[in-house]
């Protein structure tokens, strides 16, 4: 059984080296639309057909003012920043609740995509799919759980043979 654990346990790792990829590549797509926001120049959408020229200068590319590229470049930072920054167990929280946050915005932008704007942008939809990615990966991090350690010293409370019981009883 302890090979499972091990198994798992490196699976995790690949996870984290997973996390750590995927908002890289995250900050990279974020921070091009950024750039393109601030520097006014066009964004090069490789489909053509001007859908991401179409979604960048809508409405909804803003909030309150605040360029969603931007926001995006905010949350994938935070990530990468609390995957590599932050202690374990904290790490894992902050960046599973900054994943479901930008999730549940991506999936807000993709509808006002779909049926607001009636176009696609092939970068929204990349980082749409890198923060689903994301999201499922810091999540499960968060959720697996390690079964604490246990003492073997005959101090603890459990018995661990038959020749043990007597002198775990008599320690309560």
């Amino acid at each position: 059984m302890a090979w499972l654990n091990r198994g798992f346990k490196a699976t995790l790792g690949s996870m984290r080296r997973a996390v750590i990829v995927l908002s890289v590549i995250g900050v990279g797509i974020a921070g091009y639309l950024t750039w393109v926001h601030y520097g006014h120049l066009s964004v090069v959408c490789l489909s053509g057909g001007g859908g991401c020229e179409k979604v960048q200068s809508s409405d909804y590319a803003e909030l309150a003012g605040i360029p969603v590229a931007l926001l995006g470049l905010l949350g994938y930072v935070g990530i990468l920043g609390s995957t590599l920054l932050l202690p374990a167990d904290e790490g894992k929280l902050a960046s599973a609740f900054l994943a479901l946050v930008g999730f549940g915005f991506s999936m807000y932008l993709t509808w006002a995509e779909l049926f607001r704007i009636h176009a696609i942008c092939q970068w929204c939809v990349a980082s749409a799919t890198i923060m689903t990615a994301l999201m499922v990966l810091t999540l499960v991090r968060l959720l697996h759980y390690e079964a604490p350690r246990t003492s073997a010293s005959p101090e603890s409370a459990t018995a661990h043979s038959a020749t043990d019981a007597p002198a775990a009883i008599s320690n309560r």
